[in-house]
């Protein structure tokens, strides 16, 4: 692969942390806008040079960034644009809900402090119980309408989603398949670490699945009950969800390459502590949830053949889940042990094989270590020599194991038509960011994926605000 230089382009600068960049064209417009959500809950768009808003639903949000250092995964986490939005004005969000707070699915625990011991079948194990009252918060995914005067207004809730912890909640959650027409949502395993409760293998759990909704249909419920389950829906609401693919930890977003007539879908895959990963698929057999749910009423295997299985819990990427130890006698060196052995020969057959994985510690010289992936997009434009079909990602921070300020990393791959792993390579950007850090939170494209925009954050704590800058990536 070449190797690829790009340009930094200011777009606008001093906003809150930018989660969601998306592009379309307003209801009367004749130009295509580029719409930044941020995740306390405000969607600018630009237009003619000058950032307006579109919506601000702070009030509505979950108050984000007061605890844990400030670092936070709630808040505004997808936003969608229906096929037809210049026509029906109809778009949707993704967010935590403003007094939802509870003490978690094992209170008293910090979110990260759970790790599996292999030694200890119990922590194997864990069930999550007493659900009603031991959560994090609640998710709601909303269908709102442009009204002919200008003004956004909510028109129904889709589900609302109660979720175990306050991380891996979906980041740019909410996408549109160009495939099916269909809105999908991707929900995450439900936060901790190493999702203790094993909830994105089970086939009744919400958490950790890619979701199809189909909005085409009215279930005439518009304001469904707060579950954590598919079987706790009402039918009307199953009868509209199908189920892509299981074995999610967290996803930063689906993007479709049209190949003649048939889609590639890309998605990313969070890791834990070793690797990241991005993997690609064309077939796949959704699931519909009532089909689910009858077959966990006879006790009986459900036919996952064509479901799309990405192997977490037992796999992370390419590697088996892994526990990393230091070595006492060697603070070099880590020892690693398999976390979980049983699932990931369970789900070893059964799981996609990544198209790439890159790792946190990474000496080769035309590589880096990463942190964590924050955005997948097909790049089919020509503006940007040798990149023109390829999938670019970006990670959140390089680990080189340097002092601040950090520096995020823009990288790319090869799609692969027949879906094989491939390798990667950085992508060196000309730009200054002087003595500030530059986290790279977010990647987006336009409608017709020729051009590429980069979210950057001073910060990792939600709560230090306005240090958010849009870019375009430019030859």
């Amino acid at each position: 692969m070449k190797k690829i230089k790009v340009n930094l382009q200011p777009i606008v600068s001093k906003i809150n942390m930018p989660t969601v960049l998306k592009t379309a064209i307003l209801p009367g417009d004749s130009i295509e806008r580029l719409f930044i959500a941020t995740q306390v809950g405000e969607i600018f768009y630009i237009g003619d040079g000058v950032i307006r808003t579109f919506v601000d639903i702070r009030p509505r949000i979950l108050k984000i960034g007061a605890s844990r250092g400030g670092y936070d995964e709630r808040g505004l986490v997808g936003l969608a644009f229906h096929p037809d939005f210049y026509y029906n004005g109809l778009f949707y969000l993704h967010y935590s809900v403003a007094g939802t707070q509870g003490p978690g699915a094992i209170p008293g625990a910090p979110f990260e402090s759970f790790k599996p011991n292999p030694c200890d079948p119990d922590t194997l194990n864990l069930k999550w119980t007493n659900r009603e009252t031991n959560y994090d918060h609640i998710d709601t995914v909303e269908e709102w309408v442009l009204q002919s005067y200008g003004q956004p207004q909510r028109r129904r809730t889709l589900l609302n989603l109660r979720r175990p912890f306050l991380n891996h909640n979906g980041v740019n959650s909410l996408n549109f398949s160009p495939e099916t027409g269909k809105l999908v949502l991707t929900t995450g395993d439900g936060g901790s670490g190493f999702d203790p409760f094993n909830l994105s293998q089970n086939p009744m759990e919400i958490a950790g699945k890619i979701i199809e909704i189909d909005i085409g249909r009215d279930t005439f419920i518009y304001n469904p009950p707060v579950v954590t389950r598919f079987n706790e829906l009402p039918v009307p609401i199953q009868e509209t969800l199908t189920v892509i693919a299981r074995g999610v930890r967290n996803i930063p977003g689906i993007s479709y390459e049209r190949v003649y007539n048939r889609y590639i879908k890309y998605v990313g895959n969070v890791g834990q502590d070793l690797v990241e990963s991005i993997f690609s698929f064309v077939h796949y057999k959704p699931i519909p949830v009532t089909q689910l749910i009858q077959a966990s009423f006879v006790n009986s295997e459900f036919d996952h053949e064509g479901l799309i299985n990405l192997g977490w819990r037992g796999w992370e990427g390419a590697f088996p889940t892994t526990l990393i130890k230091s070595c006492a006698g060697s603070p070099t060196l880590d020892e690693k042990t398999i976390a979980y052995y049983n699932e990931a020969v369970e789900t070893s057959v059964k799981r996609l094989q990544p198209l790439i994985s890159y790792f946190h510690k990474d000496s080769r010289p035309d590589k880096f270590g990463g942190t964590a992936l924050t955005g997948v997009q097909v790049y089919k434009g020509n503006s940007i020599p040798g990149l023109t079909g390829s999938v670019v990602f970006t990670d959140l921070a390089r680990d080189e194991g340097v002092h601040p300020p950090v520096r995020g990393v823009l990288a790319y791959t090869r799609g692969q038509t027949d879906c094989k792993s491939n390798d990667f390579r950085v992508i060196e950007t000309d730009y200054n960011f002087g003595s500030e850090s530059a986290y790279y939170v977010s990647l987006g494209t336009n409608l017709d994926q020729t051009r590429l925009y980069l979210g950057v954050y001073g910060s990792m704590k939600v709560a230090d605000f306005n240090q958010g800058t849009v870019f375009e990536i430019t030859p």
